[in-house]
């Protein structure tokens, strides 16, 4: 039954506090009793951490065996076998059969280099044993991965019993470069990293070598940029994670499920699954991370950036960073950062012949997932030097006659500075979109003079590829542009017309496929022509299901939020239900296409908690946020965070819960926003906090943004409305309490608080894109907000105001 009037609530409240029953067990750890010996039993595994309910199909441990009948379905549903019941059926004769079952054997234990010994308190290995009953929770796991990381990185440094104090690193600061042209005018600064003062750069052992760019690993001296307002972290964690670099898998992965940063251990998900496509009886694997086979090819390197560097822009303290370093950055951006965005051709990329522009951008990145901020923030600055070089000094520039490294670069320069977490780097992607759409236009259109050529003949491999490149990188930008609307309100800066009959980006199975396998190439450059941008538009709008790879349909999900996004701006929005039914109707489509989404039969090294490609995992984030988009619009947070400021844009937050309202259609969004939660419930909150970073793309974050604000205010709503809660709210309220323990709810028991505390704390657990830092303080802003509000309202009043709190809300739903 709903809640109705205060009166009756408080009424209702007295009654049930006269006939209470008796509390007499009580906690032995604490103060707190209960009436039931269960419910003190599940109170007191929050002291012990007990989790004694295991999933037979996986290592994943629970508290409450609901929780564990979530997981089986959630995550086991389509795997196969019988699936679990609930206790009352359970008893029945199931428990019998389920308690017979074997256990799964443990993995063949896998043999690892010799390291410098180190010791993990014995204390701590006693309570995990004790309370798992010998099987290791993958939290605690991540937790103790961590912890035997950072002391592994102290080991290796000599360093591993000095206090944090004595390894804090305070970098000195000086100016990097006085930008003089409208390209360099961005600030690249990045926050800190949490775990800024484990290790100090300076102590880092590295390999340096004498040439002209030395390597600046030997003398770590902070970079600044021109107007840059804070410190930038040093290479922090960069020795825990060298060796996690170097064993990522070259040529794919051997297990489906592999996790990052932590590969040793197998993640809380179903294993991978990629169905195979016909043709090859095997899966494929990925082609080799591109390497520098030895410091002579890094002189290589040097050389040429010397040769892109002719009028000597770049600074006197840029040094190229070693061979190794160079290696590692390689090595994370296409095995962690390339799958959620695959323009470039991995197997043909080779660093010592790949443009400089676009090597120093790709290392950048790289240089971010291993939380070196320092040497990505040089190697960014010389990827920016180099281009404008080329665009102000290139006689007659014409955007036709660009080269696709030029716009290649720009792209993941922006990406680097609209992700960086510092306003100025936004100001100047802003400032120089039309640059990149313009490139984006004259590329395409000699794309499109060089196909005409062909006259209908087939394309050789080699042409095939350049095409393709072609292609990719413009749907790159086409998504990227899309990521900024989506995330600051910015007006679009490329229209879907742009590519009308384009061909779709293909599979990731050929795209990966070896240049050398004629048999393959041959067969699939025989296959039939892909489908164009507009037939594959038209089919989702008339409700037909299409058949189009994993990268297509992250294409095709972007168009259809930007077509959300421009509906819900026009003044005619709200009476034309025409287009708003037709869009739903396309979205509900996309939705369906999924299940005859091309197959893929590669395995990539990341972990998503659903199977098929990452890019289909990021799609489904982009999907449910425009989802909301059409009963939500929430521009005012989006806009606020334009400036970067976390109390701006937690305001903005606590405002607009007029603009959550309580309707039929807005519980179908609230739906939408508890299966973004739930992915990290269901894997665990502190497990999705530590690895999500480098596992997910930023889309997840960025998507996120609106769905736990909406989530948040929503509960806020049912918690202190007089209009009684329906029967769907109810359920909804109570299926998103159900995520979280007593003990993670907040002192003042309101559900909507907890939901943006935690998601504050997922969001800068560990951090790679400075951006997801200020979201994660936002949200904590937003959470005390959230509590903050009624007291303040309690105190104006000086009486005390109509609240619910989640214990009232879920009593209501028997």
């Amino acid at each position: 039954m709903a809640p109705s009037a205060p009166g009756a609530a408080n009424n209702t409240a007295a009654k049930k506090s006269t006939n209470a029953p008796e509390r007499k067990y009580k906690c032995q750890f604490c103060n707190r009793a209960f009436s039931r010996s269960e419910h003190r039993s599940r109170h007191e595994r929050s002291h012990t951490k007990e989790r004694p309910f295991k999933c037979l199909k996986c290592r994943s441990t629970f508290v409450r065996r609901d929780l564990l009948l979530r997981h089986d379905r959630t995550v086991h549903a389509k795997d196969g076998g019988i699936p679990l019941v609930a206790e009352g059926r359970r008893r029945g004769g199931a428990q019998k059969a389920s308690s017979s079952a074997a256990p799964t054997p443990a993995p063949a234990p896998v043999p690892v280099p010799s390291k410098p010994s180190i010791t993990i308190d014995p204390a701590t290995l006693e309570q995990i044993e004790a309370s798992s009953d010998g099987m290791v929770d993958l939290e605690t796991a991540a937790m103790l991965m961590t912890d035997f990381q950072h002391k592994a990185a102290a080991a290796a440094t000599g360093h591993g019993d000095h206090t944090a104090a004595d390894r804090a690193f305070s970098p000195s600061r000086g100016p990097l470069l006085e930008p003089s042209v409208s390209y360099l005018s961005g600030n690249a600064t990045l926050p800190q990293m949490p775990w800024d003062t484990l290790v100090s750069s300076t102590d880092t052992r590295h390999h340096s070598l004498s040439s002209g760019f030395l390597s600046r690993e030997d003398s770590m001296h902070p970079y600044t940029h021109s107007g840059m307002g804070r410190q930038v972290a040093g290479d922090v964690l960069a020795p825990s994670l060298n060796s996690f670099v170097n064993s990522l898998p070259e040529s794919g992965n051997s297990t489906p499920n592999a996790l990052s940063p932590y590969l040793s251990m197998t993640g809380p998900v179903s294993p991978v699954n990629y169905r195979r496509s016909p043709g090859p009886s095997q899966a494929l694997t990925l082609p080799k991370s591109p390497q520098l086979a030895d410091d002579v090819e890094r002189n290589i390197v040097i050389d040429r950036i010397k040769q892109a560097d002719a009028l000597g822009s770049l600074p006197d303290t840029f040094q190229l960073p070693s061979t190794a370093a160079l290696n590692r950055y390689l090595a994370t951006y296409f095995n962690l950062y390339h799958h959620h965005m695959p323009f470039l051709h991995q197997e043909t990329f080779n660093p010592t012949s790949a443009s400089p522009h676009l090597l120093l951008a790709v290392l950048s990145i790289g240089a971010l997932y291993t939380f070196e901020r320092e040497h990505a923030f040089m190697l960014h600055v010389g990827s920016k030097v180099l281009v404008n070089q080329f665009l102000q000094h290139k006689d007659n520039f014409d955007s036709r006659k660009c080269p696709l490294w030029a716009m290649q670069s720009t792209l993941l320069n922006m990406i680097f500075e609209s992700w960086s977490g510092d306003p100025k780097g936004l100001e100047w992607t802003c400032s120089i979109k039309s640059l990149l759409a313009n490139m984006v236009a004259g590329n395409r259109y000699q794309l499109k003079v060089r196909t005409e050529a062909r006259e209908g003949a087939r394309l050789t491999r080699e042409e095939w590829i350049e095409d393709e490149t072609c292609r990719r990188t413009y749907y790159a930008v086409y998504i990227f542009f899309g990521m900024l609307t989506l995330t600051f309100n910015h007006t679009p800066a490329m229209s879907f017309d742009e590519f009308d009959n384009l061909e779709l980006p293909s599979s990731e199975s050929l795209w990966n496929l070896d240049v050398t396998d004629d048999e393959a190439w041959d067969r699939y450059l025989s296959s039939p022509t892909a489908i164009t941008v507009r037939e594959a538009h038209d089919s989702l709008f008339q409700g037909e299901q299409t058949r189009y790879s994993a990268f297509a349909t992250r294409v095709m999900i972007n168009a259809l939020f930007l077509q959300v996004w421009l509906h819900k701006r026009s003044y005619e929005a709200l009476q034309d239900v025409v287009t708003e039914f037709k869009l739903r109707l396309a979205l509900e489509t996309w939705e369906s296409s999924l299940e005859v989404c091309e197959p893929e039969t590669i395995v990539v090294p990341l972990s998503t908690p659903q199977k098929g490609h990452p890019l289909i995992f990021n799609s489904m984030a982009v999907y449910r946020n425009t989802r909301a988009r059409l009963e939500v619009d929430l521009k005012s947070v989006q806009e606020a965070l334009r400036y970067h400021s976390s109390y701006e844009i937690a305001a903005a937050m606590t405002v607009a819960r007029e603009k959550v309202k309580r309707s039929q259609e807005m519980n179908k969004v609230i739906q939408q926003c508890f299966e973004c939660i739930e992915l990290a419930a269901i894997q665990g909150i502190n497990w999705v906090a530590k690895t999500s970073a480098t596992n997910w793309s930023i889309e997840h974050p960025l998507c996120g943004l609106d769905l736990m604000v909406i989530l948040s205010l929503w509960l806020y709503r049912l918690e202190h409305d007089e209009e009684p809660a329906t029967e769907a709210e109810l359920a909804m309220y109570n299926k998103v309490r159900n995520l979280f323990d007593e003990d993670a709810l907040d002192a003042f028991g309101k559900l909507s608080s907890t939901v943006a505390r935690v998601w504050g704390n997922i969001l800068d657990g560990v951090v790679v894109w400075g951006i997801t830092k200020l979201m994660g303080e936002s949200f904590k802003l937003h959470s005390q907000a959230l509590i903050g509000y009624e007291d303040s309202l309690r105190v104006a009043k000086d009486q005390p105001i109509h609240t619910m709190t989640h214990k009232a809300l879920v009593g209501t739903a028997y």
